[in-house]
């Protein structure tokens, strides 16, 4: 998928994405939902998390742990626009991925990453990874989701070589339940399901959904979902400008009178002043 405009490019294939910005700073709030790799050909990508700041410079690498909000800015730097490529490790990849290993190899008693913006080193495997697929960003080159999938891998096995702890951090799978619940609205909150349908879909009975909801979210499900979708919106006014009047819809919203109070009460301003404000 290719987005265009004046001020920015970028291409999406198979949860690699290649991202032009050339003049004006792009800042943008925004939940983490899943594990990302970024690279930095040029430019400067700076992120904020509460009070730690980490710039990122052309040839620096950051691994971004899944579920965090962090402030983002991509900018020129001098005469070079921002280019990098976003490497996304979703669930089902890594689920899929973990079922290939040798259980047997797998570090023990390994703690998870606690921040969340984590600098990696400059390796030879990173630095030949993202070197690998410059090309790419010719948009008349159009790569396989094999060879995506591949580039995945590969950012998985230079992430493992970097640090034990990325074994656990990438493979918290000790709560199946968990990753399906969570994958299965991150697909599906959108949708006008009801919250019945929704243990229907995860193989639970209402009680049981509920009792496994209260276990990762402190939110009821029908207050996640509306969260969510917010979130969503927020990425889509602060990343592809698209009008107020889409949004709500896109994500899930039945009225535009229930996603501006939604958005207001959330964020404490309304989301077309949102929007003209980004």
């Amino acid at each position: 998928m290719q987005t265009q405009n004046k001020e920015y490019i970028t291409f999406n294939y198979s949860d690699i994405i290649f991202s032009y910005f050339f003049s004006d700073d792009c800042i943008c709030t925004k939940m983490v939902r899943d594990h990302f790799l970024v690279y930095v050909y040029s430019g400067e990508y700076i992120l904020e998390e509460g009070k730690k700041k980490v710039t990122v410079n052309p040839g620096e690498c950051i691994f971004l742990r899944r579920d965090n909000r962090v402030n983002m800015t991509k900018q020129a730097k001098g005469n070079e626009p921002f280019m990098g490529i976003f490497m996304s490790f979703k669930r089902n990849f890594l689920r899929e991925l973990y079922q290939t290993i040798d259980r047997k190899s797998l570090p023990l008693d390994i703690e998870k990453y606690k921040q969340s913006v984590i600098k990696l080193p400059q390796t030879p495997d990173i630095t030949g990874l993202f070197q690998s697929m410059i090309p790419y960003f010719n948009s008349d080159i159009k790569p396989s989701e094999e060879i995506m999938k591949l580039k995945l891998m590969e950012g998985v096995y230079s992430l493992l070589n970097i640090d034990k702890r990325f074994f656990t951090t990438l493979f918290d799978f000790t709560e199946p339940w968990k990753i399906d619940i969570l994958g299965f609205l991150d697909d599906n909150y959108m949708y006008d399901l009801s919250i019945d349908e929704i243990a229907s879909f995860t193989g639970r009975s209402l009680s049981t959904f509920k009792r496994d909801f209260r276990k990762i979210s402190e939110l009821s499900p029908e207050k996640w979902l509306i969260r969510r979708r917010l979130e969503a919106a927020v990425d889509m006014l602060c990343e592809n400008k698209i009008p107020v009047s889409d949004v709500y819809m896109e994500v899930g919203f039945k009225n535009m009178s229930h996603f501006s109070k939604a958005f207001k009460k959330q964020y404490g301003i309304s989301p077309s002043n949102y929007n003209r404000a980004m």
